[in-house]
């Protein structure tokens, strides 16, 4: 799928979720947010429909994120109906890792190819810092799991000041070489002042050769996190809303005052 600025629309992120067990200080605030009621929330049917469609017009690359995915009910279930649709040559998952040890032999086993890691620092001080109250020890043993499940291309995702060589950047760095994990740094930014950054070691940020829509957890089909244009799946029905976010995705993002990165997965 081609948009008007002739990109190759291929890459799917879908958020299952708005809830997380975390609250990272750069994500979300202290008190938490309010959430979206459970009957706004796509249904795993609705999902694998969206899916399916976006696949027929030309996504092969899909990502499961949140919030949290894996607090969502039977994640599993869902990860494996994704998994068997024809077409999918990348199919991944972001987490922050806390449900990894309990969730990465089945997700592996339910056809998930690929695992992105959140994880700011190697300290567990500054970790439970940031996540306000997280043990990083969850983290670990989720990443052990993983790598015993078969995930052979982890990623790891480092939210940085300014820096990678920032210390608790630099010791996600040596622990990624050790374990011979990739890396992607990715500088905080701002979504209401419209400040953002190219990820360094990813292709996030880099609008001119953007590929991807984002579908939010109550189906709303979004072209770019720096916008606010946004497309219904239940209002519209999804060929529609796929097929209008792709016409109207912008060529540069400027920035929005409805998104948040727990509820489009960043």
């Amino acid at each position: 799928m081609l948009d008007t600025f002739r990109r190759n629309i291929n890459y799917l992120r879908v958020s299952v979720t708005d809830r997380c067990n975390l609250r990272c200080t750069y994500c979300m605030p202290e008190e938490g947010i309010k959430l979206m009621k459970h009957e706004d929330i796509l249904s795993f049917d609705e999902i694998i429909e969206v899916v399916k469609k976006a696949v027929e017009l030309g996504i092969d690359k899909v990502r499961i994120t949140g919030g949290e995915p894996l607090v969502r009910k039977g994640i599993i279930s869902l990860v494996k109906q994704i998994s068997m649709i024809e077409g999918i040559t990348d199919f991944g998952l972001t987490t922050n890792g806390i449900l990894l040890e309990d969730f990465a032999v089945e997700l592996r086993k339910a056809g998930l190819h690929r695992l992105n890691i959140s994880l700011d620092t190697v300290d567990s001080d500054e970790f439970a810092k940031i996540t306000r109250g997280g043990d990083i020890n969850r983290v670990f043993r989720g990443i052990e799991r993983a790598v015993t499940a078969g995930f052979d291309n982890i990623k790891l995702n480092t939210v940085i000041d300014s820096s990678p060589y920032e210390q608790n950047a630099a010791g996600v760095t040596e622990f990624a070489r050790k374990n011979g994990f990739q890396i992607r740094y990715i500088r905080k930014m701002d979504l209401k002042k419209g400040k953002f950054w190219e990820v360094d070691g990813g292709e996030g940020g880099k609008c001119g050769s953007c590929n991807r829509l984002r579908i939010s957890a109550n189906g709303i089909v979004t072209p770019c996190l720096f916008s606010d244009i946004g497309y219904s799946v239940r209002e519209l029905g999804i060929e529609k809303a796929l097929t209008s976010a792709i016409n109207s995705k912008p060529e540069k993002g400027i920035m929005s005052k409805s998104h948040q990165f727990y509820n489009l997965g960043g």
